[in-house]
């Protein structure tokens, strides 16, 4: 378990995929994250018995410390231990949620547990551009863009860009230490 002020992480349990699951069939959260289908849970269930399987990501449940409720999920994933690098994303499952600090505080979280845990020396995400709440919470946290893939989302009748981040240990540690 990852303790913070207000959210902790623990690993992802298969009784959190009711959650994902649900948040999945939110119209809003979809649209922010670019994905176009929902699931079943049954297929929820099975995507979670993949990614426990993968050596290469850590996956966790964003929680609430003073009630135990998961309110969303974050994986560091595509870790390769060689060239000491990761992914990241992250989903908090509900808008009741939103613009709470509980996000960039669960990114903090993340972002110790690979540099500091894990060794890497970077961390990339990829965000669109539609979505200025999540950019806002990554540059808060200390990601920088590095740069735009022009119009690779068609979505909704729009096209948008993709914007990819990334931070450096060194940049974490000027940040946090």
């Amino acid at each position: 378990m990852i303790l913070g002020k207000s959210v902790y992480l623990r690993p992802i349990e298969k009784e959190d995929m009711k959650s994902y699951h649900q948040a999945i069939h939110n119209e809003d959260i979809r649209f922010l994250t670019g994905t176009r289908n929902t699931i079943t849970l049954e297929q929820a269930y099975e995507y979670y018995e993949r990614i426990t399987s993968d050596e290469t990501r850590h996956d966790f449940a964003i929680c609430l410390k003073d009630q135990h409720t998961i309110i969303g999920d974050l994986t560091i994933l595509d870790i390769d231990n060689i060239n000491r690098k990761g992914g990241f994303r992250i989903a908090i499952h509900h808008p009741d949620y939103f613009n709470k600090g509980y996000g960039t505080e669960a990114v903090r979280l993340a972002l110790k547990y690979s540099f500091e845990d894990l060794s890497l020396n970077r961390l990339q995400l990829e965000v669109y551009s539609h979505n200025p709440r999540g950019i806002r919470a990554y540059e808060k946290a200390g990601f920088k863009q590095e740069g735009v893939i022009r119009e690779s989302l068609f979505l909704n009748g729009r096209y948008f860009d993709e914007i990819i981040m990334g931070i450096l240990r060194k940049e974490y540690e000027q940040l946090y230490q």
